[in-house]
């Protein structure tokens, strides 16, 4: 927070501040705007403490980085304010230059035998949060839900064959069908031992599934391909499902805001327990039919759902709260 306190400044017969006060808070935006000659330099420069006020204070945080151009911009010849103000900004600045030379390396074919230099440079430029792998159980567990995806898919193409296939195919379709269920089934079976089989696995999946709406299959979802639910916080978790809404911002153009990324077949797992839930779940039916009567479109109230889901299955998972006993506060809690 910058804060001036009554301050004084003028320079000879030439008054520019007369007891005068106000306060600059983190987050605020704010604009000078006043003819030549009435103190928008003075102020600045009283800021970066390069002048003192006449009577009055300025209070500036010891640990606040102001940056500041002159007038003054004779030394500035040659170059834009784009490329000073990262010249300005210390490893920022040179991490800049980093980071565009390593997007033109990656980007030129020629350089494909550096690739793993290149990756390794970028790295450490980046320096990423470091995330550990799944473990053996986990990895397992997903390859079982991306296979029992795959069944699904093969069992809706060949039921949409079978609406057109010729007699001469038609039972041996149909078979396929049949064993496909059988298999199906068999691997429904699979999935649930192999929750059922992990103390920790079966305490998450009794707390997601107390929640009116989320069912076996969201679950197992949420358990194999979202092992950080319950350890992100609710902006993080819903920028890694995709579920979060981004800018589409450039120069002067406010675009509007979308949802994309994220991790698409948790997404979907999702978006069928929502669906469900803006029915039978009284938390997301309340808040659904406020968006509608607020004139929201229906995929944007069902997005902001399943944002809200999302977030207060995040909150149970973290705080180890079954939906019946916590659901009220989880909700007020961590809304979105």
């Amino acid at each position: 927070m910058i804060s001036f306190s009554r301050i004084g400044k003028q320079y000879g017969r030439q008054v520019l501040f007369v007891d005068a006060s106000f306060q600059l808070n983190p987050g605020e935006k704010v604009g000078l705007v006043g003819p030549n000659g009435s103190g928008k330099t003075t102020l600045f420069r009283m800021i970066v403490g390069e002048e003192a006020p006449d009577e009055g204070e300025v209070s500036v945080p010891k640990k606040l980085s102001v940056g500041y151009f002159r007038q003054d911009v004779e030394e500035m010849s040659g170059r834009s304010v784009l490329d000073e103000a990262i010249a300005g900004s210390g490893r920022l600045g040179s991490l800049h230059h980093q980071l565009t030379d390593l997007q033109h390396a990656m980007a030129d074919p020629e350089r494909a035998d550096e690739m793993d230099a290149v990756l390794a440079r970028f790295g450490e430029a980046v320096r990423p949060e470091l995330r550990p792998l799944p473990d053996e159980a986990t990895q397992e567990l997903a390859a079982l839900v991306a296979r029992r995806r795959q069944l699904i898919e093969m069992l809706t193409a060949e039921k949409n064959r079978l609406r057109l296939a010729a007699r001469a195919v038609r039972r041996d379709i149909q078979q396929h069908i049949r064993w496909l269920e059988r298999r199906l089934s068999d691997l429904d079976g699979d999935l649930a031992q192999q929750v059922r089989s992990s103390p920790r696995w079966r305490e998450q999946d009794d707390l997601l599934r107390s929640a009116p709406g989320i069912g076996p299959v969201s679950s197992v979802t949420l358990l194999a391909q979202l092992p950080e639910l319950g350890q992100l916080n609710r902006k993080e978790i819903a920028a890694l499902v995709g579920v979060a809404p981004l800018n589409r911002d450039s120069g002067t153009l406010r675009g509007r805001r979308k949802v994309w990324g994220g991790r698409a077949h948790v997404r979907a797992a999702l978006y069928m327990a929502t669906l469900v839930g803006t029915r039978h779940n009284p938390v997301l039916k309340t808040f659904y039919e406020r968006l509608l009567a607020a004139g929201k479109p229906k995929k944007v109230a069902l997005t902001a759902c399943m944002r809200k889901l999302l977030t207060i299955l995040n909150a149970m998972v973290r705080t180890e709260t079954s939906w019946q006993s916590g659901h009220l506060t989880l909700a007020h809690q961590d809304s979105c």
